[in-house]
C-alpha cells in the first residue's frame, strides 16, 4: 500500500468529542421512545401550570372548525397544553395505534417510490449509469464529472455509496492521481451535497411526507409538493459541483502528495478500468427510452388539449391558484417516480441480462422491501412521538411563541433561516439520520416559520441545506466506516481521524456556500419550485 502525508492522530478536540458523545447515544428508534416518556412529563407539567397561546384571526381562520376541535382551541383563540395522560389521550393512543403508524405520510411515500427504485438497483442500471458517467471523463474534468454524478447518484440510495465511491478511487488512480482524492470528492458529492440534485427524488418524498404531517397542523388542506424544493435543490448541484472541484483540486489533493500504488493496489487499478459491457450499452439505452416514454405520458395527462387528468379544471382559478390548479399533477409525482424507477429498470434489466421475466422482478420488489425493515420500525417510533406532540398542543404552542420571540426582535427572515441551516447542521453531528432529524424538528419549525409567512417548502429547503453540509464529518453517519474501509484499501494505516481531516474543508465551504444560497434566494423571492415560494399566507389571512 501507498503511504501518505496525511496525519492520522485519532480521536481528538472538538471532532473527538463529537465522536464520543455521539457514540452514547442511543439507536434513533430507542430516541424517539425516549422523548417520548419526557414528553409526557413535559405534558402534564405544562397542563398543570396552565401553559397557554393565543392565535391571531388570520390564523384561526385558516385551521377551520375540524382543527379548532381537534386542538381543543375556543372562540378566544387560545390553546392549552394537554397531559397525554388525560383520558381523552390515553384512549387515543391505544385505540388509533394502527392509524397512527399507517397515517404517518413518510410512509406511503417511501414504500410506493421504493418498489420502483428497488427494481432500478438490484437490476444493476444504477450501477452501470454512474460507472458509464464517470468513466470516460478527461483528467482535468473528472472531479467535477464526480461530484455531479455523486449527487445525481443520490436517486440510488445506497448504491451511490457503494459503487460509486469506491469506483471514483480507482478512477483517480487510473488517471494519475490519488485516489483518497476521488474518494474524498466521491463522499463529498452523495454525502454532502445530499440534497443537491437535478431533480426530485426519493429523498423528497421522504422529507415532505414529514412536512405535509407538520403543515396540516396549521392548514388542515395543505398538500406536500415533493417537487417543491426542485429549483432549489438543482441550484444547490451547480454551485456545490465548483466548491468539490475547488476543494478537492487546490486543498485536498495537493496534501496527499504523488501517489505510487503498490502490492494490491495495482490490481484495483486495473480492475477497475473493466468497460461497460455491450449488453449493458443497450440496457442504458432502452432505460432512457422507458424514461422518456414515462415522462411524455405524465406530460400529456397534464397538458393534452383533450382532457388533463392532473390538472384541476373544476371552476375559474385565478393565477394565484395555479398550485390548486396543479395539485393533482404535484401529488401524482409519487406515482411518477415510482413508474419511472420500474420502467427504467425492467428496460435496462431485460437487455443487460439481469432480469429474465417477471417473477425477477417482482423479487427484486420484495428484496426492496425487505431492506426497508429498520425505517418501518423507526417510522412507528416517529410516528407516534409526532402524533403524541401534536395531540399535547405543545407543538404549536412553541411555534406561535417562537414566531411572537422572532417577530419582535426584528431578525430579517433571510438570517432566520441561514440559522435554521447552521442549528440543523449541528444536530445532524449527533443524530444520522435525515428522516429523524426532520420528524423531530418539523412539527415545530415548520408552523412556527408559516406564522412568520415562509413556506413549509422553504422550511425544509432551509433544512436540507444543514443536513447535508455536516454528514461527511460526523462518524455517526452510517456509511462512514464504510467509506473508511475504502480509503484504507489505499491507504492502509487511514483512520477515523485521517477521514474527518479529510472532509472538513468540504463541509465548511458546503455550510458557508449553502447558507448563502438559502439567504440569497429569500432575498431574492425567486421559487423554490413549480407552484412553491419561499414566502406564504395562511388561508383567510388578510380577510
Amino acid at each position: 500500500m501507498a503511504k501518505t502525508a496525511t496525519a492520522t492522530g485519532g480521536q481528538r478536540g472538538i471532532l473527538g468529542l463529537i465522536e464520543r458523545a455521539g457514540n452514547k447515544l442511543p439507536d434513533p428508534v430507542f430516541i424517539f421512545f425516549y422523548l417520548i416518556a419526557l414528553l409526557m412529563v413535559v405534558s402534564i407539567v405544562t397542563s398543570f401550570l396552565g401553559l397557554s397561546a393565543r392565535l391571531n384571526d388570520d390564523v384561526l381562520a385558516g385551521m377551520g372548525q375540524s382543527s379548532l376541535d381537534r386542538f381543543g382551541i375556543k372562540d378566544d383563540g387560545i390553546i392549552y397544553a394537554i397531559s397525554l395522560l388525560s383520558a381523552e389521550n390515553i384512549q387515543r393512543l391505544w385505540v388509533e395505534m394502527p392509524k397512527t403508524f399507517t397515517h404517518f405520510h413518510p410512509l406511503g411515500y417511501v414504500l410506493v417510490v421504493m418498489l420502483g427504485a428497488g427494481v432500478a438497483e438490484r437490476s444493476g442500471l444504477f450501477a452501470t449509469a454512474m460507472r458509464s458517467a464517470v468513466s470516460g471523463a478527461p483528467k482535468f474534468l473528472l472531479t467535477p464529472v464526480v461530484a455531479i454524478v455523486a449527487m445525481i447518484g443520490n436517486h440510488a440510495a445506497d448504491a451511490a455509496y457503494v459503487v460509486l465511491i469506491p469506483l471514483a478511487g480507482v478512477l483517480f488512480a487510473s488517471a494519475g492521481r490519488h485516489p483518497l482524492a476521488g474518494i474524498a470528492a466521491a463522499f463529498a458529492g452523495v454525502s454532502g451535497g445530499f440534497s443537491a440534485n437535478v431533480a426530485p427524488g426519493q429523498l423528497d418524498a421522504l422529507l415532505f411526507g414529514i412536512t405535509q404531517q407538520a403543515g396540516e397542523v396549521l392548514v388542515p388542506s395543505y398538500v406536500a409538493n415533493i417537487a417543491g424544493n426542485w429549483y432549489f435543490i438543482a441550484a444547490m448541484a451547480f454551485i456545490f459541483t465548483p466548491v468539490i472541484w475547488f476543494v478537492t483540486d487546490v486543498i485536498i489533493e495537493p496534501r496527499f502528495g504523488k501517489y505510487v500504488p503498490e502490492g494490491d493496489a495495482i490490481n484495483s487499478v486495473s480492475d477497475g478500468n473493466e468497460p461497460i459491457t455491450p449488453e449493458q450499452k443497450k440496457g442504458l439505452a432502452r432505460a432512457g427510452w422507458a424514461c422518456l416514454i414515462v415522462v411524455i405520458a405524465w406530460a400529456l395527462m397534464t397538458l393534452w388539449p383533450w382532457g388533463t387528468p392532473l390538472i384541476n379544471d373544476e371552476g375559474a382559478f385565478a393565477d394565484a391558484d395555479l398550485v390548486l390548479q396543479l395539485s393533482p399533477f404535484f401529488q401524482s409525482l409519487v406515482a411518477a417516480f415510482f413508474i419511472l424507477f420500474l420502467a427504467a429498470g425492467w428496460a435496462y434489466g431485460s437487455a443487460a441480462g439481469t432480469i429474465k421475466d417477471k417473477q425477477d422482478v417482482v423479487d427484486m420488489m420484495t428484496d426492496a422491501m425487505k431492506d426497508l425493515g429498520y425505517y418501518l420500525v423507526l417510522a412507528f417510533a416517529a410516528a407516534h412521538f409526532v402524533a403524541m406532540f401534536n395531540w399535547s398542543n405543545l407543538g404549536l404552542i412553541s411555534a406561535v411563541h417562537g414566531a411572537d420571540a422572532i417577530e419582535n426582535s426584528g431578525l430579517p427572515l433571510w438570517a432566520l433561516l441561514g440559522v435554521i441551516v447552521v442549528f440543523s447542521g449541528l444536530i445532524n453531528l449527533f443524530v444520522g439520520s435525515a428522516s429523524a432529524k426532520w420528524a423531530l424538528l418539523a412539527p415545530v419549525l415548520v408552523p412556527m416559520l408559516m406564522l412568520l409567512g415562509v413556506s413549509p417548502e422553504g422550511a425544509t429547503a432551509a433544512y436540507r441545506v444543514g443536513d447535508s453540509a455536516t454528514n461527511i464529518i460526523t462518524p455517526l453517519m452510517v456509511y462512514f466506516p464504510l467509506i473508511l474501509i475504502f480509503c484504507q484499501r489505499w491507504v492502509k494505516e487511514f483512520g477515523i481521524g485521517s477521514l474527518t481531516a479529510m472532509m472538513i474543508p468540504y463541509s465548511i465551504w458546503i455550510m458557508i456556500t449553502g447558507v448563502a444560497l438559502m439567504m440569497a434566494w429569500v432575498y431574492l423571492g425567486w421559487p423554490l419550485g413549480p407552484g412553491a415560494s419561499i414566502s406564504y399566507t395562511l388561508p383567510g389571512a388578510g380577510g
